[in-house]
């Protein structure tokens, strides 16, 4: 386990995110984790695996998912952050775009905002983070997730993603967030394609360039599936070899659907980033 503050000054380890997704239609795991009794003790199993940030979602962002309201995803999620809280120290992150479920979260416990909207969808979130000095995660997505796969397109992926996440830090930091508190995440599999998420992965270190730490949420995602010609239950190597790329191509935290395998991947191939990739 590590404590953000230090981190964020040194960054000499990649942050291994795990999620619990309290949800009964995520796209990999949902009812799984769906009671909270269940959430909680994976949560904590995670920590004990070597997760450094522990990421609770009561809302599917799968393609073509379909928003709930504050009231139902919080009384998903609230139980379960209090419960890893009692029991664990670790960081937690918690997945919303809805500032009314962000600040009972921060209220209990979680210390990070994960934004998939990057602050947009909910015009009192960036006041709550200000307010409350959390940090957030920044993604980039085209659309949202109800629409987001449908033909996505780009006349250039990369300058896009690059040029959306750079106006989002400079509104975050204008709403009074602090610089130091700010990660952003290019969103693979929201609003792209196969070529799309390999473009951003070759060019990982073009974003790394705003000056920001890095989070990649690559875990079983369809476009492993695509290169594999797999189920999501049979893409842990596929995840493990994308989560590799990229760490060497610059990521500072890995979002993952299983810990020790994460936590194995980010060690061996920071160490491989630092003796083995000139300039890294």
């Amino acid at each position: 386990m590590i404590e953000l503050n230090e981190w964020m000054r040194h960054r000499d380890r990649v942050l291994v995110m795990g999620i619990v997704n309290v949800t009964p239609d995520s796209f990999y795991d949902g009812y799984r984790f769906f009671r909270h009794k269940d959430a909680i003790e994976h949560g904590l199993r995670m920590v004990d695996e070597g997760a450094d940030i522990i990421d609770v979602g009561g809302e599917s962002t799968r393609p073509g998912s379909q928003s709930i309201s504050a009231e139902a995803e919080a009384d998903r999620v609230i139980p379960v952050v209090k419960g890893i809280r009692k029991r664990s120290a670790v960081p937690i992150s918690i997945d919303t775009t809805k500032a009314q479920v962000a600040e009972e979260a921060l209220d209990h416990g979680a210390g990070i905002i994960n934004d998939i909207s990057a602050l947009r969808f909910d015009e009192r979130m960036p006041s709550v983070a200000a307010r409350t000095d959390a940090f957030v995660i920044l993604m980039h997505m085209q659309g949202d997730p109800a629409t987001m796969q449908h033909r996505p397109s780009y006349a250039d992926v990369l300058r896009e993603i690059h040029s959306f996440l750079s106006e989002r830090v400079d509104a975050a930091i204008a709403a009074g967030i602090a610089e130091d508190r700010i990660i952003v995440d290019p969103g693979i599999g929201f609003g792209k394609n196969l070529e799309h998420n390999l473009t951003i992965l070759r060019n990982l270190p073009q974003l790394t360039a705003l000056g920001r730490p890095l989070l990649v949420g690559l875990s079983r995602k369809s476009f492993l599936g695509a290169i594999l010609d797999l189920p999501q239950e049979e893409r842990i190597e596929g995840t493990i070899a994308a989560n590799t790329v990229a760490i060497l191509h610059g990521a500072s935290i890995i979002r993952v659907h299983d810990a020790k395998e994460g936590r194995r991947t980010a060690d061996v191939a920071a160490r491989l980033r630092h003796h083995v990739i000139p300039n890294r």
